[in-house]
């Protein structure tokens, strides 16, 4: 027991006490002289920007340093609440700046996860490692064709990809009990209720410096900047990014009580207001999708009341719908989902699908990455490039990394999958959140026909509900080890072993 709670110590928790306070002054000081400089030196817009981000940055660095439990929610917070910031900036100023220091601060804070992962590499399991190296390929691939013709949107892109990757090593050496692993899905639970709160106030009245983004942002699909003509994006940066968020988090917060929060029912109606008034559907796909697939694993009993759960939302927005602010507009996006050849974004999906698919065999090497996404602003001029906004998931994974590239990427989904199915073999099945992690990542796959959901805020999200997942499979694995080891020392140190040793 000794010798494995030595093991799974956070690094540099093991150095010397009187060292741990020195490290942290001296990393406060060089914030605080970073600070400094840029404010003395650069631009007053810039230094802003710098200062801010080294302040979203500190906490995390320390967190990291400590392996604290708190990582994962902070680094949560900081993607919700960065896109707000940088508005709340540009408003402030009275420019809007297309390119920002603080678009990346989101995922430099999420890059702090290697800290972790570096101290306790060594313990990897070997097919977590597999799956890593098969994702390795591909993104090398990627990102050597993209460099030679993409420039630096390649390497934006491949930070888009790798950074919230890092999730499933880090889950894959996380040791958490169950009580953590449920306070860290109530922590990811209380932001969608934050994103929630704010998406209904953006919704009745808009604030100043979110119409002042809306009025700049090249973006026609957000609505106009006037009470109820919204289509709500909340702290996020568009309505996708917000309706996912809140879908992905609506699902653990239907699916178990323990999961919801302090607010419990009146937090699941707050998040399912947010998600209906960013008429974002493929988030509505996603949710119904996970929810289906958990019922399905589940135990006969716990079906019944899952389905009766999920009864009692459907009838809370049968009745809630009619009676919000621009309920005409909501009901009629809904309508599409049961009529959807007859609308009209449906219809521009399909006619862009025709378009691009014949690229694929024109170009079966893939374009690599940066050609696709926000990563085209690097190497446009701070505008979107041709494939700026793509909305055929499966396309652009094998138009960026091409046929194989792309075969081979889905591979290493297969293994993900395989590797939760695995805990059937437990005495106990598949755990609640073997369950959770096995449907998001089904859900994503399926949601590919509307949109690449492994990158950025969507594939950090992901990746954290299937690492929760992972942790919870490799904690039952790291507890019978423990088992045999324990009964191990006690037949050593039993009085009856000691008596036969004097004999």
């Amino acid at each position: 027991m000794d010798e494995i709670s030595k093991m799974i110590k956070p690094p540099f928790i093991m150095m010397q006490a009187s060292r741990m306070p020195i490290l942290l002054v001296g990393m406060a000081l060089f914030v605080s002289l970073l600070i400094g400089y840029s404010s003395a030196t650069l631009s007053p817009e810039l230094s802003i920007q710098i200062t801010i981000l080294s302040m979203l940055l500190f906490p995390a660095f320390v967190m990291a340093l400590l392996d604290s439990r708190r990582l994962i929610p902070y680094i949560l917070l900081v993607w919700v609440i960065c896109p707000e910031i940088r508005r709340i900036q540009d408003w402030m100023e009275g420019t809007y700046h297309s390119v920002s220091l603080l678009s990346i601060a989101p995922l430099l804070t999420s890059a702090v996860l290697i800290i972790p992962i570096l101290a306790k590499f060594h313990q990897m399991e070997s097919r977590i490692y597999k799956l890593l190296i098969y994702v390795g390929i591909v993104l090398l691939y990627g990102s050597l064709i993209g460099a030679a013709k993409n420039g630096s949107g390649a390497f934006y892109d491949l930070a888009n990809y790798v950074i919230p990757l890092l999730l499933i090593p880090y889950a894959a050496l996380s040791h958490c009990d169950n009580k953590a692993l449920d306070r860290l899905i109530v922590a990811f639970s209380n932001t969608a209720i934050l994103v929630a709160a704010y998406g209904i106030i953006q919704y009745v009245m808009v604030p100043p410096w979110d119409a002042f983004w809306m009025n700049h942002v090249e973006m026609t699909s957000i609505g106009h900047p006037f009470p109820l003509e919204i289509r709500v994006f909340s702290t996020l940066n568009s309505p996708g990014p917000a309706g996912m968020y809140m879908g992905t988090a609506l699902a653990p917060m239907i699916l178990e009580k323990r999961w919801r929060g302090p607010l419990g029912w009146i937090g699941i109606i707050l998040v399912t207001v947010g998600l209906l008034i960013t008429l974002v559907r493929s988030a509505w796909v996603m949710l119904f999708i996970d929810i289906a697939i958990y019922t399905a694993v589940s135990a006969g009993r716990q079906k019944w009341k899952l389905i009766a759960q999920l009864t009692a939302v459907i009838a809370a927005m049968y009745l809630i719908i009619p009676k919000l602010p621009g309920a005409q507009g909501l009901i009629a996006r809904l309508d599409t989902m049961t009529a959807i050849q007859d609308d009209h974004s449906y219809n521009e999906r399909l006619d862009f699908f025709h378009t691009v698919f014949p690229m694929l065999f024109a170009k079966p090497q893939g374009l690599g990455l940066g050609s696709i996404g926000v990563g085209t602003k690097l190497s446009n001029g701070g505008a979107l490039g041709e494939y700026g906004i793509f909305d055929n998931g499966f396309v652009a994974i094998f138009l960026t990394f091409g046929i194989l590239g792309g075969l081979l990427f889905l591979w290493a989904l297969w293994l993900v999958t395989r590797f939760l199915l695995s805990q059937k073999k437990q005495p106990g099945g598949i755990t609640a959140y073997g369950k959770l992690g096995l449907s998001a990542l089904q859900g994503s796959i399926v949601c590919l026909v509307f949109e690449n959901g492994y990158t950025g805020l969507k594939g950090f999200l992901l990746w954290m509900v299937v690492g929760i997942g992972i942790m919870a499979h490799q904690t039952i694995v790291q507890e019978r080890r423990q088992i045999p080891d324990a009964a191990t020392s006690q037949l050593e140190n039993s009085p009856h072993k000691a008596s036969i040793r004097l004999h």
